[in-house]
């Protein structure tokens, strides 16, 4: 297991307590070893780092308290929901103060004539939903975590879900955000109406993974429930035939509400685990939806299987209601824990790239399985490109993590190679960081720190994220060319 430094300064955390203590109750501090334990990693487990001091906020003048002292101090702040990030974007500093956000969790308020939530950041992704329910409304965005993670991550992440196809990214869904600035300055971003003044700095905080302030508040919208909603579960003979066929439905003019691909070790690991019904002998499964009124389902449909059977699908299964529809699904949004009990440990990786290209890409993960000895089986929200590969390794055999982390990085940069991105949800945090030097040159990094900056001149939210130094992307040039691997980085100052 690779550990950050552990080194905590026991005379500065005495201060930074010191000066916390006033501002929030006594369980809502901690700094114990014991206490502080369980806030050393998000879901990327394999880095880990015990912080400073943990501090709970219950409102946003307690957040407000918080910063100005830790502004005033100069110590580092990294703002947590809960922690189901896999990027590493909510590792902890040893000289820092863990935000967590945990506690601010209610739904100020759902409007259903104006089709919109207020709600604070640490509320779960699927309460939204269930809060608007009964108005016949619901919150599009669904990662496969929904029912843990946070809308105040989601927005720092820019999450995705199995229907970001259709109804686009958290960034599409959010008409306002509000927080605090390093200094405990009170900001908002976004308006309720259609538009609002000055630069669309709102869709800047999306996906700024806790860099440049801290949110207390999100306004987000909500959706009419379709009449009806049915899936196509396709099987194929060949992972390739159905990357192809992806890219035809797509070409068909066709955008399904939701568009998924597994392989077949996952779709083998899902079954065993959940039942889905999912067929063991295909090399790959299409998980291929459409909502809306029944003659839409009926007509989209009928269109997509021609697609399908064009592309080669062997077999198909459409839903008959809405239970075996939610089974369907049940599958790919168990993906991750199932694959989670055949293995110690995964790498849960999130590249893009041109739906057109999902074969060739494909192939390159096959010949890194047998080029690093780890096995992949690998999801995707095949519709837009984004791709989840689950490396599978042992975390206590440092060789099989060094050998993940090389596999990893190969993939990432082949998906900047054919046009893609290395994330499409799942953020940069500390994961991607050396691929950033890959993916964007020297200016386009000096313009992303120039942004940093002006939000938080002296770099105290969440250092060492997202935006390499130039030295870290100069060491790395020289690792790359030797076939090296640039260990994960310690905290810079910005």
């Amino acid at each position: 297991m690779s550990e950050r430094p552990q080194g905590i300064n026991f005379i500065r955390q005495a201060e930074v307590v010191a000066r916390l203590a006033p501002l929030l109750p006594e369980e809502s501090l901690l700094f114990a070893a014991e206490d502080t334990r369980p806030y050393e990693c998000d879901g990327l487990s394999a880095y880990r780092q015990t912080p400073m001091v943990v501090a709970m906020p219950a409102n946003d003048a307690e957040v407000q308290a918080v910063l100005r002292v830790c502004n005033e101090l100069k110590v580092q702040v990294i703002a947590r929901g809960a922690g189901t990030g896999l990027s590493g974007g909510a590792l902890p500093s040893g000289e820092g103060v863990l935000l967590s956000m945990a506690r601010m969790m209610r739904i100020i308020a759902v409007e259903p004539l104006a089709r919109i939530a207020r709600v604070q950041p640490g509320v779960r992704n699927l309460a939204i939903t269930e809060a608007a329910a009964p108005y016949g409304l619901y919150y599009a965005p669904d990662p496969s975590s929904q029912i843990a993670c946070s809308i105040g991550g989601n927005v720092a992440e820019n999450s995705g879900g199995v229907h970001c196809l259709k109804y686009g990214l958290t960034v599409h869904n959010v008409l306002r955000v509000k927080g605090f600035t390093i200094e405990g300055e009170p900001v908002e971003f976004g308006s309720e109406a259609l538009d609002a003044p000055g630069y669309d700095l709102l869709a800047l905080m999306h996906g700024s993974e806790g860099m440049l302030g801290v949110i207390t508040e999100v306004t987000v919208k909500l959706v009419p429930k379709p009449e009806t909603a049915r899936v196509i579960l396709a099987s194929f003979d060949d992972v390739e035939k159905a990357g192809d066929a992806v890219a035809a439905i797509i070409a068909a003019g066709i955008i399904p509400a939701g568009l998924e691909m597994m392989d077949k070790p996952a779709t083998r690991a899902v079954e065993e685990f959940v039942r889905a019904g999912y067929d063991l002998d295909a090399a790959a499964i299409l998980l291929c939806e459409s909502d809306g009124t029944s003659e839409e389902v009926e007509e989209e449909l009928s269109r997509m299987i021609a697609v399908l059977e064009g592309a080669g699908a062997t077999a198909f299964q459409v839903s008959r209601d809405e239970s075996e529809r939610l089974r369907f699904w049940s599958g790919r949004k168990a993906a991750f824990p199932a694959v989670g009990r055949i293995s110690p440990d995964y790498y849960c990786m999130d590249g893009t790239i041109p739906r057109k290209r999902l074969g060739e890409v494909l192939r390159f993960i096959a010949a890194c399985e047998i080029k690093y000895g780890l096995r992949c089986p690998n999801v995707f929200h095949a519709g837009d490109g984004n791709l989840h590969p689950l490396i599978l390794f042992d975390a206590n055999d440092p060789d099989q993590l060094r050998r993940t982390e090389e596999f990893a990085g190969e993939v990432l940069e082949m998906c900047v190679a054919v046009g893609g991105t290395i994330t499409g949800e799942h953020g940069v945090g500390i994961e991607k960081i050396n691929q950033m030097c890959t993916q964007f040159g020297a200016d386009e990094l000096e313009a992303f720190r120039g942004i940093k900056r002006a939000f938080d001149p002296d770099g105290l939210l969440n250092p060492g994220k997202n935006i390499p130094t130039l030295h870290r992307c100069a060491e790395y040039g020289r690792m790359h060319v030797k076939g090296g691997v640039l260990p994960h980085p310690e905290l810079p100052r910005y």
